[in-house]
């Protein structure tokens, strides 16, 4: 789960390669996988699709037990909000779904209003401010 990803572990991060247009997305959801090399498309093995993942610079270490890195993937379900707007997520998102807007190399991004499902309030768009959550 995102909230689960901290900072440090992905510290060693060179880019984020996206595979759609973010600004379409209110949400992805976000996971640290197990992956044989630094950089490159990941092999994918979820329901759904994969939205974009993360490379690594060269001072990311592999595991020593396994030789593999840690690298983040993002990736949608076909029950997601983007797939079904008036389904379970349309006024919520997953717990490992963060706004990618807020996503860069190194940062985990956050939940925003887009993406757990509301508009900002009329008062809050006057004011032009934004609540993270």
């Amino acid at each position: 789960m995102s909230s689960l990803i901290t900072e440090e572990e992905i510290g060693c991060e060179s880019s984020l390669v996206w595979l759609e247009d973010i600004a379409e997305l209110d949400y992805v959801r976000q996971s640290l996988d197990r992956l044989p090399t630094r950089c490159g498309k990941p092999a994918y093995h979820r329901d759904g699709r994969m939205v974009g993942y993360a490379h690594l610079g060269p001072a990311a270490k592999a595991s020593r037990s396994s030789g593999t890195f840690r690298r983040r993937v993002f990736w949608l379900l076909p029950h997601d909000r983007d797939s079904d707007p008036n389904g379970l997520y349309a006024l919520a998102a997953p717990a490992e779904a963060v706004d990618p807007r807020t996503l860069g190399p190194g940062r985990k991004g956050r939940k925003t209003e887009r993406s757990e499902g509301g508009p900002p309030s009329s008062a809050m768009q006057e004011l032009g401010i934004t609540l993270p959550l």
